[in-house]
């Protein structure tokens, strides 16, 4: 079983008489990407903050590396690299000043790693620039180098995609994908964007109103497939042949049914035994929207009504 880097177990935060997380609890494994996915409001910030030590929490527990943040506070949240909202910089320094002037901060960082990460977000060509001069795009990669300068186990991105183009976000989704493979560093992505989520994350935690409603495999969820439709001549046939083990109903074209993976080559094996004329298959796949407005539809209901 893989490492836990950041265990969170029935946290609980109030402001006055409001309750603004309800027994959270969540595991993020090394080298995963994990998404915290939930509308704004939803309390994602206001968990990030908690695990940062940035906020008091009422009651729960934190562990990061092992390490509880009530016991062991310091060496336990240098375990993490953050960039909450905007990374912030000195924009009249080069971002080589900007990086030397950060590990300054932190005991063991060399002028060496200080390069790796400079490579790692592929900065090279820029990184003797004033950083005033530097695109949102060139600035998010810059505030993760600094993010990871000093090795740090867990890195903890809130809504890193805020404002960047199309090929910004696909560049900081190749850059955290190299930094979990090749730095085993474990990344949680706080986002109401299911679509990011979705591209970067493993898995994702399902979060509205302070709580965490499902932790979904991604993976997992985007091969569970809903429906599967075959395009065949002679539909009343073929429903009368697949009935009553798989429950088809007629489309045009053809018939559709709900079915797993493993069953379509048996369905397609029973219909060409048949002597059925097969012209196409095509599966329909649950993607983490789908699951999404699943979890939500009762919420949103209720709050319509």
């Amino acid at each position: 079983m893989n490492k836990v880097i950041l265990s969170v177990k029935n946290l609980t935060k109030s402001i006055g008489k409001k309750q603004l997380l309800h027994q959270i609890s969540l595991d993020i494994y090394e080298g995963e990407i994990y998404g915290l996915l939930g509308p704004n409001g939803s309390g994602k910030t206001t968990l990030i903050r908690s695990i940062l030590g940035l906020v008091h929490i009422d009651s729960g527990e934190i562990v990061i590396n092992q390490l509880s943040i009530d016991t062991h506070f310091e060496k336990a949240i240098s375990n993490i690299g953050a960039i909450v909202e905007n990374p912030e910089f000195y924009p009249f320094m080069t971002g080589y000043q900007n990086l030397t002037h950060y590990a300054n901060m932190h005991d063991g960082v060399t002028n060496e790693r200080i390069d790796e990460v400079i490579d790692l977000v592929n900065l090279k060509d820029a990184i003797y620039d004033k950083v005033e001069t530097y695109s949102l795009g060139m600035r998010q990669r810059l505030g993760i180098a600094q993010a990871v300068l000093h090795k740090p186990k867990l890195l903890i991105l809130d809504e890193p995609t805020n404002g960047l183009d199309p090929a910004g976000i696909r560049e900081l989704r190749t850059y955290l994908k190299d930094l979990c493979e090749k730095e085993k560093v474990s990344v949680m992505i706080a986002s109401h964007l299911l679509k990011e989520v979705e591209d970067l994350c493993s898995r994702a935690a399902v979060i509205r109103d302070g709580r965490i409603l499902a932790v979904k495999e991604i993976k997992k969820q985007n091969e569970e497939i809903i429906e599967v439709r075959f395009e065949v001549t002679e539909s009343e046939r073929a429903l009368h042949i697949l009935m009553p083990e798989f429950n088809a109903v007629i489309h045009k074209n053809g018939i559709t049914l709900k079915a797993k993976k493993e069953d379509i080559p048996k369905i397609n094996h029973i219909l060409v035994q048949e002597k059925m004329e097969i012209y196409s298959i095509l599966p329909v796949y649950k993607s983490l929207e789908d699951s999404f407005m699943e979890l939500t539809e009762d919420i949103v209901h209720d709050e319509v009504n």
